[in-house]
């Protein structure tokens, strides 16, 4: 099967499997999930000099609902400036409605549907974990590369531990981030705690989620700034 085709296939199982409310913002859990990914995102963007977004054209790659394009608007991100593309045509058509005003595309990301150097942000959240072909990996990194306007960035935040119980999920150490982005300066950021462990203490305390997962160790994801050029 096709990488392409394995991934959509993935998806699709996923979003017939997982409870329609699992990650449903009322949920505590969420709500500090994604609390703290904004929190460790910012930080890096505010670090690099990129907010607010202002008038910056962002896209966000397999970008799902929505979710995090929504939340780009929080950052000061205007809604005609916000792009993305995912695989999955139900995800995009419910991003449309969220987003009436930004440019949502199904669509391949090996082949982008932009020109070169369209974008002065770039960002995935957990996309390239889901890909288990390096080869695909590595068109996708380039097409983000190639659409990316000179002094841009691309944020990103993905797994950087496989999940021993999905096999389909595959993380990407710093070393990986490295090779698929060469003669790029990186910022670096461990942020995440272990999602079956935030689970279930984050509905209870949220302050005690925050203290375990200060201890670093206990994060299993990467946030990062990348910056073409900048090495």
């Amino acid at each position: 099967m096709d990488e392409i085709e394995r991934i959509r296939a993935e998806f699709e199982t996923r979003d017939r499997t997982i409870p329609p409310d699992f990650y449903a913002w009322h949920r505590p859990e969420i709500q500090y999930w994604q609390r703290q990914t904004a929190r460790a995102c910012t930080k890096l963007l505010e670090k690099a000099g990129a907010l607010p977004l202002g008038n910056a054209a962002v896209a966000d790659i397999g970008c799902g609902t929505g979710q995090w394009l929504a939340e780009f608007v929080h950052w000061g991100a205007k809604a005609a400036n916000l792009h993305g593309i995912d695989l999955l045509e139900e995800r995009v058509t419910r991003a449309r409605e969220r987003l009436p005003d930004a440019d949502l595309i199904c669509g391949d990301a090996r082949h982008l549907p932009w020109a070169d150097g369209s974008f002065d942000l770039l960002t995935q959240f957990t996309v390239f974990s889901s890909i288990l072909d390096c080869e695909v990996q590595r068109a996708i990194a380039g097409e983000m590369l190639r659409v990316l306007r000179p002094g841009g960035h691309i944020l990103w935040y993905d797994c950087r531990w496989s999940n021993p119980a999905r096999a389909a999920v595959r993380g990407l150490h710093r070393r990986d981030i490295e090779r698929l982005f060469p003669n790029c300066a990186i910022d670096f950021t461990v942020t995440t705690l272990v999602p079956p462990l935030s689970r279930i203490i984050a509905r209870h305390s949220r302050a005690l989620a925050a203290m375990l997962e200060s201890l670093r160790f206990t994060c299993t994801h990467l946030a990062a700034v990348i910056t073409p050029g900048k090495k």
